[in-house]
């Protein structure tokens, strides 16, 4: 909130299985940040599956994280 505040676009990036916390969450703050959801579970992904996870989620991260050039 603090970053969007002061016009820096920011994110995270969650597994899917927190989407409803996510929610009730952004429900309590008043406030909806950008998000990108990938799959659950990560904990015991190898670094291949990791980086197979990562390559698949990279457009939607830079997307929100990336501001829009200035005319």
């Amino acid at each position: 909130m603090d970053l969007e505040s002061r016009g820096i676009p920011g994110g995270y990036i969650l597994t899917e299985e927190f989407r409803q916390a996510d929610l009730a969450q952004a429900k309590s703050l008043g406030f909806a940040a950008n998000k990108v959801f990938v799959e659950h579970p990560i904990q015991d992904r190898t670094d291949a599956e990791m980086g197979d996870i990562a390559e698949r989620a990279f457009e939607a991260v830079k997307a929100m994280i990336v501001a829009p050039p200035e005319d």
